[in-house]
C-alpha cells in the first residue's frame, strides 16, 4: 500500500461567521479546509494535520468525505474569523476573532513521505519558526504569509511585521501573500518591485493573490492570469483556493500553466460559496481562455 502523500496541508480548520449585510452564517474555513478539497478535485493525495475544539471535530467529516486523510488533535477553541461584508461590495471586509486554538507543536504534524508541505495558517501563533525549520528538513515548503502577520489585539485582527521573517522566509520555496501583505512586508507599492524583494529572502517563487487575479514570480520570470467570476457569492476563501490551486498544479506544471490554472479554479470557486468541488472539465475549459 502507497502511504506517500502528494500535499501535507498544516494549520488551523475554522469555524467563522460570514455576515453580509448584517446577516450571520456560521461556515467551515482556514486554508487547510478550502485548500485540501480543491486539491482533491486534481485528483491529488492530500493530509491535513490541523487542532480544534473536540466539539468541532465532526466538521471534519466533509474533507474525510472528500478523501482527505486527516490528523486532528483536540484544542480548547476553535479557530475562528467573523468576516463582515457588505453585499454592494464583497471585496472589502472586516475581520474580528472568534477563537484560537493554539500553537500546533511538530509532535502533532505527522512525519509523511509528501512531495510538498503547505502551511496555511490564518492566525499567527498557529505554528511558530522552530516547527518551521524541521518540516522545511521534510519536504519543501509552501507558506502563506497571512498565518505569521495577521496578529490578534484582544477581538481584532491586525496586520504586523512577522519578527522572524527573514530567518523564516529562508525555510520556504513558495510564499503567498497578498497584496497588502506584499506592500507592508517590503514597502514597496509596486506589486513587481515587492515581489522580487521577497524573493531575495529565500523563496523560489512569489504567489501573489490579488482581486484581478494571480501574480507568480518564478524563475525570474512574471506571470498574470485574470480572475473572471460571474459573481462574488463566494468570496470567502479566494486567496486559500489560489494558492492551493497553485501548488497543486504546479507538481505536474510550469509556472506559467499553474498561474492560469489557479486564476480558472479560483474564478469559478468564487462564484459559490465554499470549496471548489469541480468539476475539472469546467476550470481546464476556463484556463484556455485566460
Amino acid at each position: 500500500m502507497d502511504n506517500s502523500f502528494d500535499v501535507l496541508m498544516v494549520g488551523h480548520f475554522a469555524k467563522d461567521e460570514l455576515i453580509v449585510d448584517g446577516k450571520g452564517e456560521i461556515s467551515s474555513g482556514g486554508g487547510v479546509y478550502y485548500g485540501s478539497i480543491a486539491l482533491r478535485q486534481l485528483g491529488l493525495k492530500v493530509a491535513v494535520a490541523t487542532r480544534l475544539h473536540a466539539d468541532d471535530f465532526p466538521r471534519l467529516g466533509e474533507l474525510c468525505r472528500a478523501g482527505v486523510e486527516v490528523f486532528a488533535t483536540p484544542a480548547q477553541q476553535t479557530s475562528g474569523i467573523a468576516n463582515y461584508y457588505q453585499s454592494h461590495d464583497m471585496e472589502r471586509r472586516v475581520c474580528k476573532l472568534m477563537g484560537f486554538a493554539g500553537t500546533m507543536s511538530i509532535d502533532e504534524i505527522p512525519e509523511l513521505p509528501v512531495k510538498v508541505i503547505m502551511v496555511s495558517g490564518i492566525i499567527a501563533g498557529e505554528v511558530d519558526l522552530p516547527t518551521l525549520k524541521l518540516l522545511a528538513q521534510r519536504a519543501p515548503l509552501a507558506l502563506d504569509v497571512q498565518g505569521f502577520v495577521r496578529v490578534p489585539e484582544g477581538d481584532d485582527l491586525v496586520f504586523k511585521p512577522w519578527p522572524d521573517m527573514v530567518e523564516g522566509l529562508q525555510q520556504v520555496t513558495y510564499l503567498k501573500v497578498d497584496r497588502a501583505e506584499a506592500e507592508h512586508l517590503t514597502g514597496e507599492t509596486d506589486l513587481y518591485a515587492a515581489c522580487q524583494k521577497l524573493a531575495s529572502y529565500g523563496p523560489k517563487e512569489i504567489i501573489l493573490t490579488q482581486n484581478s487575479g494571480p501574480l507568480v514570480y518564478a524563475d525570474g520570470n512574471f506571470f498574470h492570469a485574470p480572475f473572471k467570476p460571474r459573481s462574488l457569492a463566494g468570496r470567502t476563501g479566494r486567496g486559500d483556493t489560489c494558492f492551493s490551486s497553485y501548488i497543486g498544479r504546479r507538481l505536474s506544471a510550469g509556472p506559467e500553466e499553474s498561474t492560469r490554472w489557479a486564476a480558472a479554479v479560483t474564478s469559478l470557486k468564487q462564484e459559490k460559496p465554499g470549496p471548489w468541488y469541480g468539476p475539472l472539465e469546467e476550470a481546464e475549459a476556463l484556463m484556455h481562455q485566460l
